[in-house]
């Protein structure tokens, strides 16, 4: 008998409600269990971060730069302009509205507050920083896009998938009892009321920036094609509820280049376009991860300001290119900026982890329904230019 197949935001809440409610009556000795879970967890974490950013970053950027071409670039150059623009969205909401929505300084003592202590911790520290890696993947990807390298290539590709095979098989299965331990830590040290609240306001806000961005998006797109943008983002909707059940941009691609084609959008633009954006146009999950980056300063009161954040959104319209097919992968890419740049702790990243894949289906199929918009400005700007791109790649 086959058992279905349970959802992994299914199994988030279940860990939390389980959390929860273990914390109000597990001994300490037993929550010390998990608690040593936890630190062994975070310590691999730790040192898979920047192996995630240099697998995923350093083929991406060298198959950019292996189809040169004014359309790819000018595809790349909106796919990451988007992204970022949403991020600072995101931030100047979040600036602007949290504070009124959620306790500033609710959680200022989260570490500080667990009264469950690992029984020990296995250190792993990681072969190389955050900073070094992005820098060796630009600089992997970069010569390789010059020299055209097939060998180093294929062992980079090789080494992405690796890296996505241990998030997909190790990572993402552990995850739940990860959640699981954290909420019972918290349920224990007598703040999961305080988080619980936050998470469903910054749900709520996060959700309507969604459908605003959209909004805009399409409203440019109807601007520059001259067409309804309302009737335009209709016609995008299936792709949109196919990213809430696959929670993969890769996964919705055939639904996406259908409906893009139906918008008028030509064929060859279609096939070039959305492919490539399915891995680099990511606005619906910069806007989650800054939001909630931003939430989580407030509840703990944490000092950030405009510059500290600019220079952590352009750093994530990057790191966040092609995470892989499985959900949450943006936010996995981006744990070690939000460490390196922002200072969050084990703790707070993750919490990060709980918040983002608990809308993650609605930061892809936001995601998946702005590379309908890119597609109908590339189509606008480059009529003729698809067709010669497809036969030359």
């Amino acid at each position: 008998m086959k058992f279905p197949k349970i959802n992994l935001l299914v199994k988030i809440i279940i860990a939390i409600i389980l959390g929860i409610i273990a914390g109000q009556f597990f001994p300490i000795w037993l929550g010390r269990f998990f608690a040593t879970f936890n630190a062994i967890f975070s310590q691999f974490l730790g040192f898979l971060i920047p192996l995630i950013i240099l697998g995923f970053v350093a083929p991406a950027i060298a198959d950019i730069g292996n189809k040169a071409g004014k359309m790819l670039l000018a595809t790349a150059a909106l796919a990451y302009l988007s992204t970022t623009l949403s991020g600072f969205m995101s931030y100047w909401v979040g600036d602007t509205f949290f504070p009124r929505l959620i306790s500033p300084a609710a959680l200022r003592n989260l570490e500080e507050g667990h009264d469950l202590s690992a029984y020990f911790t296995v250190e792993m520290p990681p072969l190389f920083g955050v900073m070094s890696a992005l820098v060796l993947a630009f600089t992997l990807g970069l010569a390789l896009a010059y020299i055209k390298g097939d060998t180093l290539k294929s062992a980079l590709n090789e080494f992405r998938d690796v890296v996505s095979m241990t998030i997909a098989k190790v990572i993402i299965p552990l995850l739940p009892l990860y959640i699981f331990g954290i909420f019972l830590n918290m349920t224990v040290s007598g703040q999961v009321a305080t988080v619980l609240s936050a998470f469903v306001k910054i749900i709520l806000v996060i959700f309507a920036m969604h459908i605003f961005l959209l909004l805009v998006q399409y409203l440019i797109a109807g601007l520059v094609a001259r067409k309804n943008p309302l009737k335009l983002l209709y016609t995008m909707l299936p792709a949109y509820f196919t990213a809430l059940g696959t929670q993969s941009s890769a996964a919705t691609i055939p639904v996406t280049l259908r409906q893009a084609i139906k918008m008028g959008v030509d064929e060859d633009t279609v096939g070039f376009v959305i492919p490539l954006c399915a891995t680099i146009h990511m606005s619906g999950s910069a806007m989650k991860i800054v939001a909630c980056a931003v939430a989580l300063m407030i509840m703990q009161g944490l000092p950030y300001d405009t510059p500290m954040f600019a220079g952590f959104i352009f750093m994530i319209g990057i790191s966040i290119i092609a995470a892989p097919g499985v959900p949450g992968g943006a936010i996995m890419a981006s744990l070690g900026l939000l460490a390196n740049m922002l200072g969050f702790s084990e703790a707070d990243q993750a919490l990060m982890i709980a918040l983002y894949i608990a809308m993650d289906s609605f930061g892809t199929a936001c995601n998946v329904t702005g590379d309908g918009f890119i597609a109908i400005v590339i189509n606008r700007c480059f009529p003729s230019t698809a067709h010669r791109m497809n036969e030359s790649l």
